[in-house]
């Protein structure tokens, strides 16, 4: 299974300790097509070879990734445009999506985001930081006792 995970790159680094959690946890399931997003050195500023690569370089890279992506998975709580966009594209392709929003961090989430929920392409769990690991199991297993065997 493809996942694409979505956190603020540019939009602010304060969740990158969060991102680990989840990216490490995203891996136990399948291939992290953007496990960078929990790097270290990917700053606010945005990935250490982005001057290099260019904007255009890493918005067609990331498009094909989230095309290949089997799920989506994105953590709202830090406003995001980057991440914005991405949850847009990923509901016009139908992905299957899960936002993970921390109402702990006093932030209200976006009603795009939140009234986009249908509950079954389209998810969004609040989460406190010490259940995310049980919640991603939990959402994972039922993906995978879904009809759509595509996605086992």
């Amino acid at each position: 299974m493809y996942i694409y995970f979505c956190g603020s790159i540019r939009g602010g680094r304060q969740d990158v300790q969060i991102y680990q959690t989840i990216v490490k946890k995203l891996q136990t399931f399948g291939k992290v097509l953007t496990e960078h997003v929990s790097h270290n050195e990917v700053t606010d500023k945005g990935d250490p070879d982005a001057e290099t690569v260019g904007d255009k370089f890493i918005h067609d890279r990331d498009l094909e990734w989230l095309t290949m992506a089997d799920v989506i998975v994105a953590e709202v709580t830090q406003p995001s445009l980057g991440v914005g966009y991405e949850l847009g594209r990923a509901v016009a392709m139908k992905k299957r999506t899960l936002c993970l929003f921390r109402p702990s961090s006093g932030r209200s989430l976006s009603a795009m985001i939140r009234g986009a929920q249908d509950g079954h392409v389209i998810q969004v769990m609040d989460y406190d930081p010490q259940q995310i690991e049980d919640l991603l199991d939990q959402y994972f297993n039922t993906l995978n006792q879904s009809p759509e065997g595509h996605l086992k």
